[in-house]
């Protein structure tokens, strides 16, 4: 918005028509993640823009929406990643939960699940515990179901009981 005229710029309006229609295709927490830094669980969400290309590595400790170019890995096991509709990658991405709205080229491991959505396109294989393709979308690869990862329970634990001393008669 121009601070005199109060009409807002072209480029504004751009960026809130892809604002908007990224956040028709994510779920309400993501998209809620787009228009505020900080997203309702309080969790900070990286934002990587249809203009950035990245090469290399990435880690890290934030949920990450990507809708740029990025080469290399993706690693944040503890975090979701989301490829947005823009978002081209190829690479290898390793997270808690990743959700491909766009396209990705390379290797997919989610530890919690893995959503192709509808215009989502996959040319590499999935482990994951759970996946989920929407009708529409492109899996080119294999798929692996792995067990979740065990969550440890609140019982003490179980100390197994002496055996009794067997002798073979001999």
């Amino acid at each position: 918005m121009s601070l005199f005229s109060g009409k807002r710029g072209e480029s504004e309006d751009r960026d809130s028509a892809a604002r908007s229609a990224l956040s028709a295709t994510l779920t309400p927490r993501e998209g809620a993640a787009l228009r505020q830094p900080i997203s309702q669980g309080g969790t900070i969400v990286a934002n990587i823009g249809k203009s950035i290309s990245i090469r290399g590595d990435l880690t890290g400790n934030e949920d990450m929406v990507i809708e740029g170019k990025v080469e290399g890995k993706v690693d944040l096991p503890n975090n979701q990643v989301t490829i947005g509709a823009d978002g081209n990658v190829k690479a290898e991405i390793h997270a808690k939960s990743v959700v491909i709205v766009g396209h990705v080229i390379g290797n997919v491991s989610g530890l919690e699940r893995v959503e192709l959505q509808a215009t989502g396109q996959l040319e590499g294989d999935v482990t994951s515990p759970k996946l989920i393709v929407a009708e529409g979308a492109h899996l080119n690869g294999g798929i692996q179901m792995t067990q979740p990862a065990a969550k440890p329970t609140s019982a003490a634990p179980v100390t197994p009981t002496p055996r009794p001393d067997v002798r073979r008669a001999g």
